[in-house]
Protein backbone atom coordinates (compact mmCIF):
# COMPACT_ATOMS: atom_id res chain seq x y z
CA UNK A 1 0.00 0.00 0.00
CA UNK A 2 1.11 3.58 -0.69
CA UNK A 3 1.91 5.24 2.65
CA UNK A 4 3.07 8.75 1.66
CA UNK A 5 3.85 11.01 -1.26
CA UNK A 6 7.42 9.75 -1.49
CA UNK A 7 6.12 6.19 -1.79
CA UNK A 8 3.88 7.33 -4.62
CA UNK A 9 6.90 8.73 -6.43
CA UNK A 10 8.64 5.41 -5.91
CA UNK A 11 5.59 3.53 -7.19
CA UNK A 12 5.73 5.50 -10.44
CA UNK A 13 9.31 4.33 -10.99
CA UNK A 14 8.29 0.74 -10.31
CA UNK A 15 5.23 1.10 -12.55
CA UNK A 16 7.25 2.42 -15.48
CA UNK A 17 9.86 -0.28 -14.95
CA UNK A 18 7.15 -2.96 -15.03
CA UNK A 19 6.08 -1.72 -18.48
CA UNK A 20 9.52 -1.64 -20.12
CA UNK A 21 11.17 -4.32 -17.97
CA UNK A 22 10.29 -6.99 -20.51
CA UNK A 23 12.19 -5.12 -23.22
CA UNK A 24 15.27 -5.03 -20.98
CA UNK A 25 14.97 -8.72 -20.13
CA UNK A 26 14.46 -9.74 -23.78
CA UNK A 27 15.86 -6.98 -26.03
CA UNK A 28 14.05 -6.94 -29.38
CA UNK A 29 15.83 -7.81 -32.58
CA UNK A 30 17.03 -4.97 -34.83
CA UNK A 31 14.05 -3.32 -36.48
CA UNK A 32 11.54 -4.85 -34.06
CA UNK A 33 11.66 -2.18 -31.34
CA UNK A 34 8.99 -0.06 -32.99
CA UNK A 35 6.55 -2.96 -33.11
CA UNK A 36 7.17 -3.77 -29.45
CA UNK A 37 6.62 -0.13 -28.47
CA UNK A 38 3.37 0.04 -30.44
CA UNK A 39 2.19 -3.16 -28.77
CA UNK A 40 2.90 -1.71 -25.33
CA UNK A 41 1.20 1.56 -26.29
CA UNK A 42 -1.95 -0.29 -27.35
CA UNK A 43 -2.44 -1.76 -23.89
CA UNK A 44 -4.47 -0.32 -21.01
CA UNK A 45 -2.70 -0.07 -17.65
CA UNK A 46 -3.93 0.32 -14.09
CA UNK A 47 -2.88 3.70 -12.69
CA UNK A 48 -0.19 3.15 -10.01
CA UNK A 49 -1.73 5.56 -7.47
CA UNK A 50 -5.36 5.97 -8.54
CA UNK A 51 -8.25 3.65 -9.24
CA UNK A 52 -8.28 4.48 -12.94
CA UNK A 53 -6.94 3.04 -16.17
CA UNK A 54 -4.42 4.87 -18.33
CA UNK A 55 -2.64 4.49 -21.67
CA UNK A 56 0.71 5.83 -22.86
CA UNK A 57 2.01 6.78 -26.28
CA UNK A 58 4.77 4.86 -28.00
CA UNK A 59 7.09 7.88 -27.81
CA UNK A 60 6.61 8.08 -24.04
CA UNK A 61 7.38 4.40 -23.55
CA UNK A 62 10.35 4.72 -25.91
CA UNK A 63 11.73 7.57 -23.76
CA UNK A 64 11.40 5.40 -20.62
CA UNK A 65 13.10 2.50 -22.38
CA UNK A 66 16.18 4.44 -23.44
CA UNK A 67 16.51 6.11 -20.04
CA UNK A 68 16.52 2.70 -18.34
CA UNK A 69 18.71 1.08 -20.99
CA UNK A 70 21.43 3.72 -20.74
CA UNK A 71 21.40 4.05 -16.95
CA UNK A 72 23.10 1.95 -14.30
CA UNK A 73 20.00 2.22 -12.10
CA UNK A 74 16.99 1.60 -14.38
CA UNK A 75 14.41 2.05 -11.62
CA UNK A 76 16.06 5.18 -10.23
CA UNK A 77 16.11 7.06 -13.54
CA UNK A 78 12.41 6.33 -14.12
CA UNK A 79 11.25 8.02 -10.91
CA UNK A 80 9.31 11.26 -10.68
CA UNK A 81 10.61 14.39 -8.98
CA UNK A 82 9.09 15.26 -5.56
CA UNK A 83 6.38 17.92 -5.57
CA UNK A 84 7.29 21.39 -4.34
CA UNK A 85 4.51 21.23 -1.71
CA UNK A 86 5.68 17.87 -0.32
CA UNK A 87 4.72 17.48 3.34
CA UNK A 88 1.79 19.94 3.28
CA UNK A 89 -1.68 18.52 3.88
CA UNK A 90 -5.22 19.56 4.74
CA UNK A 91 -6.75 17.60 7.60
CA UNK A 92 -10.38 16.50 7.84
CA UNK A 93 -12.53 18.17 10.48
CA UNK A 94 -13.28 16.37 13.74
CA UNK A 95 -16.93 15.95 12.74
CA UNK A 96 -15.99 14.36 9.43
CA UNK A 97 -13.53 11.99 11.10
CA UNK A 98 -16.23 10.93 13.54
CA UNK A 99 -18.64 10.20 10.69
CA UNK A 100 -15.92 8.35 8.80
CA UNK A 101 -15.12 6.23 11.86
CA UNK A 102 -18.78 5.34 12.32
CA UNK A 103 -19.00 4.43 8.65
CA UNK A 104 -15.91 2.20 8.89
CA UNK A 105 -17.26 0.36 11.94
CA UNK A 106 -20.43 -0.45 10.00
CA UNK A 107 -18.71 -1.41 6.74
CA UNK A 108 -15.08 -2.48 7.39
CA UNK A 109 -14.98 -4.46 4.11
CA UNK A 110 -15.52 -1.36 1.95
CA UNK A 111 -12.69 -0.04 -0.19
CA UNK A 112 -11.16 3.39 0.49
CA UNK A 113 -12.82 4.70 -2.65
CA UNK A 114 -16.25 3.55 -1.53
CA UNK A 115 -15.75 5.16 1.88
CA UNK A 116 -14.73 8.44 0.21
CA UNK A 117 -17.73 8.41 -2.17
CA UNK A 118 -20.16 7.77 0.68
CA UNK A 119 -18.57 10.58 2.68
CA UNK A 120 -19.17 12.94 -0.25
CA UNK A 121 -22.82 11.92 -0.37
CA UNK A 122 -23.11 12.46 3.40
CA UNK A 123 -21.67 15.99 3.15
CA UNK A 124 -24.23 16.84 0.48
CA UNK A 125 -26.96 15.75 2.90
CA UNK A 126 -25.35 17.64 5.82
CA UNK A 127 -23.48 20.69 4.45
CA UNK A 128 -22.55 21.83 7.96
CA UNK A 129 -20.02 18.98 8.16
CA UNK A 130 -17.58 21.05 6.09
CA UNK A 131 -15.99 20.95 2.66
CA UNK A 132 -15.68 17.78 0.58
CA UNK A 133 -12.29 16.10 1.18
CA UNK A 134 -10.21 14.51 -1.55
CA UNK A 135 -9.96 10.74 -1.92
CA UNK A 136 -6.26 10.88 -0.99
CA UNK A 137 -7.08 12.68 2.29
CA UNK A 138 -9.72 10.11 3.22
CA UNK A 139 -7.42 7.21 2.47
CA UNK A 140 -4.51 8.80 4.35
CA UNK A 141 -6.58 9.50 7.47
CA UNK A 142 -8.00 5.96 7.47
CA UNK A 143 -4.53 4.43 7.21
CA UNK A 144 -3.22 6.66 10.02
CA UNK A 145 -5.90 5.25 12.32
CA UNK A 146 -5.49 1.63 11.28
CA UNK A 147 -8.80 1.51 9.41
CA UNK A 148 -7.75 -1.04 6.83
CA UNK A 149 -10.06 -2.98 4.56
CA UNK A 150 -11.11 -6.31 6.03
CA UNK A 151 -12.14 -9.31 3.99
CA UNK A 152 -15.74 -10.41 4.13
CA UNK A 153 -16.39 -14.09 5.01
CA UNK A 154 -17.37 -15.00 1.48
CA UNK A 155 -13.95 -13.89 0.17
CA UNK A 156 -11.89 -16.41 2.13
CA UNK A 157 -11.28 -18.56 -0.96
CA UNK A 158 -11.05 -15.74 -3.48
CA UNK A 159 -7.55 -16.82 -4.51
CA UNK A 160 -8.77 -20.30 -5.30
CA UNK A 161 -11.70 -18.93 -7.29
CA UNK A 162 -9.44 -16.57 -9.20
CA UNK A 163 -7.02 -19.37 -10.04
CA UNK A 164 -9.85 -21.61 -11.22
CA UNK A 165 -11.36 -18.84 -13.37
CA UNK A 166 -7.96 -18.07 -14.87
CA UNK A 167 -7.40 -21.73 -15.75
CA UNK A 168 -10.84 -21.97 -17.38
CA UNK A 169 -10.54 -18.75 -19.40
CA UNK A 170 -6.87 -18.82 -20.41
CA UNK A 171 -4.80 -21.31 -22.37
CA UNK A 172 -1.78 -22.90 -20.69
CA UNK A 173 1.27 -22.61 -22.96
CA UNK A 174 4.95 -23.32 -22.47
CA UNK A 175 7.37 -20.43 -22.91
CA UNK A 176 11.09 -19.52 -22.99
CA UNK A 177 12.56 -16.05 -22.73
CA UNK A 178 14.89 -14.95 -25.53
CA UNK A 179 17.97 -14.15 -23.40
CA UNK A 180 20.00 -16.00 -20.81
CA UNK A 181 19.46 -14.46 -17.35
CA UNK A 182 16.46 -12.60 -18.68
CA UNK A 183 14.26 -14.52 -16.22
CA UNK A 184 15.09 -16.58 -13.16
CA UNK A 185 12.77 -18.92 -11.28
CA UNK A 186 13.00 -19.19 -7.47
CA UNK A 187 11.20 -21.67 -5.26
CA UNK A 188 11.39 -23.56 -1.96
CA UNK A 189 10.89 -27.34 -1.69
CA UNK A 190 10.50 -29.63 1.32
CA UNK A 191 12.67 -32.72 0.98
CA UNK A 192 11.33 -36.26 1.41
CA UNK A 193 14.30 -37.36 3.52
CA UNK A 194 14.96 -36.09 7.03
CA UNK A 195 18.30 -34.88 8.40
CA UNK A 196 19.72 -34.99 11.91
CA UNK A 197 21.65 -32.29 13.74
CA UNK A 198 24.50 -32.52 16.28
CA UNK A 199 21.98 -33.03 19.10
CA UNK A 200 20.36 -36.02 17.43
CA UNK A 201 17.15 -34.16 16.57
CA UNK A 202 15.45 -34.79 13.23
CA UNK A 203 14.42 -32.04 10.80
CA UNK A 204 12.73 -31.81 7.41
CA UNK A 205 15.16 -29.93 5.14
CA UNK A 206 13.97 -27.21 2.77
CA UNK A 207 15.76 -26.58 -0.53
CA UNK A 208 16.06 -23.14 -2.11
CA UNK A 209 16.78 -23.29 -5.82
CA UNK A 210 17.22 -20.59 -8.48
CA UNK A 211 16.95 -21.64 -12.16
CA UNK A 212 17.56 -19.66 -15.34
CA UNK A 213 14.55 -19.85 -17.66
CA UNK A 214 16.26 -20.02 -21.05
CA UNK A 215 19.21 -22.29 -20.26
CA UNK A 216 17.62 -24.25 -17.33
CA UNK A 217 20.92 -23.62 -15.50
CA UNK A 218 20.83 -24.20 -11.75
CA UNK A 219 22.23 -20.83 -10.64
CA UNK A 220 22.30 -21.89 -6.98
CA UNK A 221 20.75 -24.53 -4.73
CA UNK A 222 21.12 -24.98 -0.99
CA UNK A 223 19.31 -26.80 1.81
CA UNK A 224 18.12 -25.04 4.96
CA UNK A 225 15.96 -25.81 7.98
CA UNK A 226 13.57 -22.88 7.56
CA UNK A 227 11.81 -20.88 4.85
CA UNK A 228 12.30 -17.22 5.72
CA UNK A 229 13.25 -13.95 4.07
CA UNK A 230 16.71 -14.26 5.62
CA UNK A 231 17.19 -17.67 3.98
CA UNK A 232 15.92 -16.37 0.64
CA UNK A 233 18.36 -13.45 0.72
CA UNK A 234 21.25 -15.74 1.77
CA UNK A 235 20.73 -18.06 -1.21
CA UNK A 236 19.76 -15.41 -3.76
CA UNK A 237 22.83 -13.27 -3.06
CA UNK A 238 25.05 -16.32 -3.67
CA UNK A 239 23.36 -16.82 -7.04
CA UNK A 240 24.02 -13.17 -7.91
CA UNK A 241 27.69 -13.53 -7.00
CA UNK A 242 28.08 -16.67 -9.12
CA UNK A 243 26.00 -15.73 -12.18
CA UNK A 244 25.41 -11.94 -12.13
CA UNK A 245 22.14 -10.01 -11.87
CA UNK A 246 19.13 -11.20 -13.89
CA UNK A 247 16.57 -8.90 -15.44
CA UNK A 248 13.54 -10.48 -13.74
CA UNK A 249 12.70 -13.07 -11.10
CA UNK A 250 9.58 -15.24 -10.83
CA UNK A 251 8.42 -16.55 -7.44
CA UNK A 252 5.25 -17.71 -5.81
CA UNK A 253 3.39 -15.70 -3.16
CA UNK A 254 5.04 -17.11 -0.04
CA UNK A 255 5.74 -14.93 2.98
CA UNK A 256 9.49 -14.89 2.30
CA UNK A 257 8.91 -13.71 -1.28
CA UNK A 258 6.55 -10.92 -0.22
CA UNK A 259 8.67 -9.67 2.72
CA UNK A 260 9.66 -6.00 2.63
CA UNK A 261 13.33 -6.94 2.59
CA UNK A 262 12.84 -9.10 -0.52
CA UNK A 263 10.73 -6.65 -2.52
CA UNK A 264 12.94 -3.70 -1.62
CA UNK A 265 16.10 -5.63 -2.49
CA UNK A 266 14.87 -6.68 -5.93
CA UNK A 267 13.64 -3.18 -6.71
CA UNK A 268 16.91 -1.59 -5.56
CA UNK A 269 18.84 -3.93 -7.86
CA UNK A 270 16.43 -3.18 -10.77
CA UNK A 271 15.16 -6.77 -10.96
CA UNK A 272 11.56 -7.10 -12.11
CA UNK A 273 9.63 -9.27 -9.64
CA UNK A 274 6.97 -11.48 -11.27
CA UNK A 275 4.70 -13.54 -9.01
CA UNK A 276 2.61 -16.53 -9.99
CA UNK A 277 -1.13 -16.63 -9.47
CA UNK A 278 -2.02 -18.23 -6.10
CA UNK A 279 -2.85 -21.95 -6.28
CA UNK A 280 -1.32 -22.15 -9.79
CA UNK A 281 1.97 -24.11 -9.57
CA UNK A 282 1.85 -24.81 -13.31
CA UNK A 283 2.94 -21.18 -13.91
CA UNK A 284 6.34 -22.11 -12.47
CA UNK A 285 6.49 -25.46 -14.27
CA UNK A 286 10.26 -25.43 -14.93
CA UNK A 287 10.91 -25.31 -11.20
CA UNK A 288 8.44 -28.11 -10.53
CA UNK A 289 10.21 -30.25 -13.15
CA UNK A 290 13.54 -29.65 -11.41
CA UNK A 291 12.14 -30.87 -8.07
CA UNK A 292 11.13 -34.12 -9.77
CA UNK A 293 14.70 -34.72 -10.95
CA UNK A 294 16.11 -33.76 -7.54
CA UNK A 295 13.93 -36.25 -5.69
CA UNK A 296 14.07 -38.96 -8.36
CA UNK A 297 17.84 -39.04 -8.70
CA UNK A 298 19.79 -37.34 -5.91
CA UNK A 299 17.49 -38.05 -2.97
CA UNK A 300 17.02 -41.65 -4.13
CA UNK A 301 20.79 -42.16 -4.03
CA UNK A 302 20.91 -40.76 -0.49
CA UNK A 303 18.16 -43.00 0.86
CA UNK A 304 20.60 -45.34 2.66
CA UNK A 305 23.02 -42.70 3.98
CA UNK A 306 22.87 -42.72 7.78
CA UNK A 307 23.03 -40.41 9.52
CA UNK A 308 22.11 -37.86 6.86
CA UNK A 309 23.13 -34.39 8.00
CA UNK A 310 22.54 -30.99 6.47
CA UNK A 311 26.25 -30.66 5.67
CA UNK A 312 26.30 -33.99 3.77
CA UNK A 313 23.07 -33.10 1.97
CA UNK A 314 24.42 -29.73 0.80
CA UNK A 315 27.78 -31.15 -0.31
CA UNK A 316 26.20 -33.92 -2.38
CA UNK A 317 23.59 -31.55 -3.82
CA UNK A 318 26.28 -29.17 -5.06
CA UNK A 319 28.13 -32.04 -6.71
CA UNK A 320 24.97 -33.40 -8.36
CA UNK A 321 23.76 -29.99 -9.63
CA UNK A 322 27.12 -28.83 -11.03
CA UNK A 323 28.45 -32.12 -12.42
CA UNK A 324 25.30 -33.93 -13.56
CA UNK A 325 22.32 -31.61 -13.86
CA UNK A 326 24.07 -28.57 -15.37
CA UNK A 327 26.15 -30.68 -17.79
CA UNK A 328 23.54 -33.24 -18.81
CA UNK A 329 21.58 -32.84 -22.04
CA UNK A 330 18.00 -31.69 -21.48
CA UNK A 331 15.42 -32.82 -24.01
CA UNK A 332 13.45 -29.54 -23.80
CA UNK A 333 16.39 -27.44 -24.97
CA UNK A 334 18.30 -30.22 -26.79
CA UNK A 335 21.46 -29.14 -25.01
CA UNK A 336 23.07 -28.99 -21.59
CA UNK A 337 22.32 -25.96 -19.37
CA UNK A 338 25.98 -24.93 -19.32
CA UNK A 339 26.34 -24.98 -23.12
CA UNK A 340 22.98 -23.26 -23.54
CA UNK A 341 24.12 -20.50 -21.19
CA UNK A 342 27.38 -20.05 -23.10
CA UNK A 343 25.53 -19.80 -26.41
CA UNK A 344 23.66 -16.72 -25.19
CA UNK A 345 22.50 -14.13 -25.91
CA UNK A 346 23.13 -12.88 -22.37
CA UNK A 347 21.26 -9.98 -20.72
CA UNK A 348 22.80 -10.24 -17.23
CA UNK A 349 24.53 -7.42 -15.35
CA UNK A 350 27.57 -7.55 -13.05
CA UNK A 351 26.85 -8.31 -9.42
CA UNK A 352 27.48 -5.44 -6.97
CA UNK A 353 29.53 -5.84 -3.80
CA UNK A 354 28.09 -7.91 -0.96
CA UNK A 355 27.76 -4.84 1.27
CA UNK A 356 25.60 -3.12 -1.35
CA UNK A 357 23.37 -6.18 -1.67
CA UNK A 358 23.01 -6.45 2.11
CA UNK A 359 21.92 -2.82 2.20
CA UNK A 360 19.47 -3.42 -0.65
CA UNK A 361 17.66 -6.33 1.03
CA UNK A 362 16.32 -4.28 3.92
CA UNK A 363 13.01 -2.94 5.15
CA UNK A 364 12.62 0.84 5.19
CA UNK A 365 10.65 2.60 7.92
CA UNK A 366 10.68 5.86 9.86
CA UNK A 367 11.33 6.35 13.58
CA UNK A 368 11.10 9.28 15.99
CA UNK A 369 14.43 10.22 17.57
CA UNK A 370 14.42 10.48 21.36
CA UNK A 371 15.93 13.88 22.15
CA UNK A 372 17.01 12.97 25.70
CA UNK A 373 19.75 10.53 24.63
CA UNK A 374 19.76 10.64 20.80
CA UNK A 375 18.40 7.12 20.21
CA UNK A 376 15.67 5.44 18.20
CA UNK A 377 14.03 2.06 18.65
CA UNK A 378 13.84 -0.87 16.22
CA UNK A 379 12.02 -4.05 17.29
CA UNK A 380 12.51 -3.18 20.97
CA UNK A 381 16.24 -2.42 20.57
CA UNK A 382 17.60 1.11 20.99
CA UNK A 383 20.12 2.38 18.43
CA UNK A 384 22.39 5.38 18.97
CA UNK A 385 22.10 8.16 16.38
CA UNK A 386 25.22 10.20 15.47
CA UNK A 387 25.08 13.71 16.92
CA UNK A 388 25.17 15.34 13.49
CA UNK A 389 21.59 14.12 12.98
CA UNK A 390 20.34 15.43 16.34
CA UNK A 391 18.21 18.17 14.74
CA UNK A 392 15.97 15.59 12.98
CA UNK A 393 12.77 14.68 14.81
CA UNK A 394 11.93 11.78 12.51
CA UNK A 395 14.59 9.64 10.84
CA UNK A 396 14.26 7.11 8.05
CA UNK A 397 16.03 3.80 8.57
CA UNK A 398 16.68 0.55 6.76
CA UNK A 399 17.27 -2.71 8.60
CA UNK A 400 17.04 -6.48 8.32
CA UNK A 401 14.56 -7.96 10.79
CA UNK A 402 16.72 -11.05 11.30
CA UNK A 403 19.95 -9.13 12.01
CA UNK A 404 19.65 -6.13 14.31
CA UNK A 405 23.39 -5.86 14.97
CA UNK A 406 23.35 -2.76 12.72
CA UNK A 407 20.99 -0.56 10.76
CA UNK A 408 21.29 2.25 8.23
CA UNK A 409 20.13 5.86 8.25
CA UNK A 410 18.90 6.87 4.78
CA UNK A 411 17.59 9.91 2.96
CA UNK A 412 13.80 9.78 2.74
CA UNK A 413 13.76 11.09 -0.84
CA UNK A 414 15.98 8.54 -2.61
CA UNK A 415 17.09 6.08 0.14
CA UNK A 416 20.70 7.26 -0.10
CA UNK A 417 22.87 5.84 2.69
CA UNK A 418 23.72 8.49 5.30
CA UNK A 419 25.29 6.53 8.15
CA UNK A 420 25.42 3.17 9.90
CA UNK A 421 23.99 2.96 13.40
CA UNK A 422 24.49 0.32 16.06
CA UNK A 423 22.63 -0.85 19.19
CA UNK A 424 23.15 1.15 22.36
CA UNK A 425 25.88 -0.32 24.60
CA UNK A 426 24.98 0.88 28.11
CA UNK A 427 27.86 -0.99 29.72
CA UNK A 428 30.36 0.79 27.50
CA UNK A 429 28.60 4.10 28.09
CA UNK A 430 29.09 3.63 31.84
CA UNK A 431 32.77 4.62 31.53
CA UNK A 432 31.66 8.24 31.41
CA UNK A 433 33.56 9.11 28.23
CA UNK A 434 31.53 11.25 25.85
CA UNK A 435 32.29 12.76 22.49
CA UNK A 436 32.22 16.52 22.13
CA UNK A 437 29.25 17.59 20.04
CA UNK A 438 30.48 19.16 16.83
CA UNK A 439 28.71 22.48 16.18
CA UNK A 440 26.57 22.46 13.08
CA UNK A 441 26.92 25.25 10.49
CA UNK A 442 23.51 26.62 11.41
CA UNK A 443 24.07 26.44 15.18
CA UNK A 444 23.70 29.71 17.18
CA UNK A 445 27.15 31.26 17.87
CA UNK A 446 28.33 32.10 21.39
CA UNK A 447 26.95 35.42 22.70
CA UNK A 448 29.34 38.38 22.79
CA UNK A 449 29.60 39.69 26.38
CA UNK A 450 30.69 43.16 25.17
CA UNK A 451 27.76 43.58 22.82
CA UNK A 452 25.00 46.15 23.38
CA UNK A 453 22.61 44.70 26.02
CA UNK A 454 19.65 46.39 24.34
CA UNK A 455 18.21 44.29 21.47
CA UNK A 456 17.45 46.02 18.13
CA UNK A 457 13.68 46.25 18.65
CA UNK A 458 14.01 47.84 22.08
CA UNK A 459 16.53 50.39 20.75
CA UNK A 460 14.08 51.26 17.98
CA UNK A 461 11.23 51.78 20.47
CA UNK A 462 13.39 54.04 22.65
CA UNK A 463 14.46 56.15 19.67
CA UNK A 464 10.87 56.57 18.42
CA UNK A 465 9.66 57.46 21.92
CA UNK A 466 12.44 60.05 22.36
CA UNK A 467 11.61 61.55 18.96
CA UNK A 468 8.07 62.38 20.11
CA UNK A 469 9.45 64.94 22.59
CA UNK A 470 6.99 63.89 25.28
CA UNK A 471 8.09 63.93 28.92
CA UNK A 472 8.36 60.65 30.79
CA UNK A 473 4.93 59.16 31.43
CA UNK A 474 5.74 58.25 34.99
CA UNK A 475 6.83 59.97 38.23
CA UNK A 476 10.27 58.84 39.34
CA UNK A 477 10.69 57.77 42.94
CA UNK A 478 14.01 57.78 44.75
CA UNK A 479 15.30 54.81 46.64
CA UNK A 480 14.00 56.25 49.92
CA UNK A 481 10.45 56.07 48.69
CA UNK A 482 9.95 59.86 48.23
CA UNK A 483 8.68 61.41 45.02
Amino acid sequence: MIKNSQSRLHSWAQFRFSIIGGLLASPPEPGELGKELKALASRIYQHPTQNTQVTFGASTIERWYYKALNGNDPVGVLGRKPRSDLGQRSALSTELLTELGTQYCSFPHWSYRLHADNLVALIKEKPDLGHIPSYASVRRRMKERGWYKKKSPRNKTRGQKKAADHLEQREVRGYDVSHVHGLWHLDFHKGKLRVTDSHGEWHTPIALCILDDRSRLCCHIQWYLQETAEILQHGLVQAFMKRGLPRSLMTDNGAAMLAHETTNGLLALSIKHDRTLPYSPYQNGKQESFWGQLEGRLMSMLSRVEPLTLEILNRTTQAWSEIEYNRKRHTEINNSPVNKMLEGPDSSRPSPASEIMSFSFTAQESRVQRRSDGTLQIKGIRFEVPSRFRHFTRLHIRYQSWDLSRAWLVDERDSTLLAKIYPQDKIKNADGLRRTITPMPEDIPVADKNADPYPPLLRQLLEEYAATGLPPAYLPQDEGGQQ
